[in-house]
């Protein structure tokens, strides 16, 4: 089995992204008024987009940290054709 391709991370658009993190935090009762921003960074080993939330609940603030790092490593910011 080649580990590479078992762990290799999905290719999404900015939009796909974006709805798959507003999706997941709506799905937790603590982060349903989270507000996050999409930022596109130079590609690094551990991917090349991250999020910048606002408006976060203290007690919310580790529940959304978990649910994007979790989508963090599953998809990366495909390129613009």
């Amino acid at each position: 089995m080649d580990f590479e391709t078992l762990f290799a991370k999905t290719p999404a658009t900015l939009d796909e992204i974006k709805t798959r993190v507003s999706y997941a935090l709506e799905r937790h009762p603590l982060c349903r008024n989270v507000q996050f921003d999409i930022v596109s960074m130079p590609r690094t080993s551990k991917g090349n987009w991250t999020i910048s939330l606002r408006s976060v609940a203290p007690d919310a603030l580790w529940e959304a940290s978990d649910i994007v790092a979790d989508i963090q490593d599953a998809y990366d910011l495909a390129a613009a054709a």
